[in-house]
């Protein structure tokens, strides 16, 4: 058990510098590496991406809080943006939980590979959308926040790799993207939590000391290690060349994308 608990705490690690420095979500690092450990538990196979990814939610609560305050302080949250989007955060978030629930876990890790290869090549090719628009009205924003919220739930991210494309698009500068993408991970990780609590309810054969879909555990050791590297990672990416970085970050998403894909073909 004691490493397992030390990879938990070494995930949380990665994570939190990763929702800080890249506004990406740590979701990327965790829902794999969560894959690997359950599969050494032999908890069930059925259950274990829906595991991973209310988990990833879970933990992602904690980090976009020490994440997003890392960036207020810096001035880089527009919290008008926030509001606005919100709603449509909390809707489409809660609705792919039940999305995901229906889904056989050799579904999700399908999804969850294509999403890692998508997420790899937008970061190698660095390309930022021409900021051609201001942001949409009410309505749009609703729109845009509901797919934001579903696509994050079925692969337990925080919803940075799509939320901080969309706001440089509309004209906001990238610190600030990151910055304000940390803030709305905190709705997305709420509901996506309570969506993967209220559906894991009526699952049978899951591990001790779950609450529903969130396996407790591996939460608390992420979590203590996360909040924890989540402010040097906000520090790091307003004095670090990011986008060398997300370069580096993006062969080790294929790299991981490519052994999920191979023990998907294997089962």
């Amino acid at each position: 058990m004691l490493p397992l608990v030390l990879t938990y705490l070494a995930v949380g690690a990665i994570a939190g510098v990763l929702a800080g420095l890249l506004g990406v979500g740590g979701g990327l690092v965790i829902v794999p590496m969560l894959v690997f450990c359950f599969t050494q538990q032999q908890i069930p196979h059925e259950h274990i991406m829906h595991i991973a990814l209310g988990t990833s939610m879970a933990s992602i609560m904690f980090t976009s809080v020490s994440s997003f305050m890392a960036h207020h302080k810096r001035g880089a949250v527009h919290w008008i943006v926030v509001r606005r989007i919100v709603l449509g955060i909390l809707t489409g978030t809660f609705f792919g939980t039940y999305i995901a629930s229906g889904m056989s876990t050799g579904f999700l890790k399908g999804f969850f590979v294509a999403f890692l290869y998508y997420v790899a090549a937008q970061m190698i090719m660095d390309r930022k959308p021409e900021p051609s628009r201001n942001l949409p009205g009410n309505a749009g924003m609703f729109g845009v926040g509901s797919i934001i919220g579903i696509v994050s739930s079925l692969v337990g991210i925080g919803g940075g790799s799509l939320s901080v494309p969309f706001m440089i698009w509309c004209n906001m500068p990238a610190h600030h993207a990151i910055g304000t993408s940390a803030a709305i991970g905190f709705p997305i990780a709420v509901a996506g939590t309570a969506g993967y609590i209220v559906n894991g309810l009526k699952a049978v054969h899951l591990p001790q000391y779950s609450l529903g879909y969130i396996y407790l555990p591996a939460l608390v050791c992420i979590v203590c290690s996360s909040v924890l590297t989540a402010p040097a990672g906000a520090r790091l990416a307003h004095s670090l060349p990011v986008s060398k970085l997300k370069r580096v970050f993006a062969v080790l998403l294929f790299a991981v994308g490519t052994r999920m894909l191979i023990s998907l073909l294997k089962n």
